[in-house]
């Protein structure tokens, strides 16, 4: 069985940054993408960053110029860097793993990020 563990949120004054992370453990192979989506109350869950094969990188256009994705050269672990939070980033961020070849995707319980003054 596949976990993957959040660690890193919390509350943050705008302009803040915070770094979270996640990393996977249990019976674990190469997910060929990691990222990082989030669900703010009352909304659909988004995609905020996530790494795909060739190390090609996607970003909300909400977040791009503030946030870094990164992942860890084992594969495991995959981080965001978020800066200059806003209030609109308070969300429950969730880590996702994929693996192309089950077509399956991993979902973590999510971290909760508060963006408030």
């Amino acid at each position: 069985q596949v976990q993957l563990v959040e660690s890193g949120g919390g509350l943050v004054e705008p302009g803040g940054s915070l770094r979270l992370s996640c990393t996977a453990s249990g019976n674990i192979f190469r997910f060929d993408a990691m990222g990082w989506y989030r669900q703010a109350p009352g909304k659909e869950r988004e995609l905020v960053a996530r790494i795909r094969p060739g190390a090609n990188i996607d970003y909300a256009d909400s977040v791009k110029g503030r946030f870094n994705i990164s992942r860890d050269k084992r594969g495991n672990t995959v981080y965001l860097q978020m800066n200059s939070l806003e209030p609109d980033d308070t969300a429950v961020y969730i880590c996702n793993g994929f693996v192309a070849g089950y077509n399956r995707h991993y979902w973590g319980n999510g971290t909760l990020v508060t963006v408030s003054s």
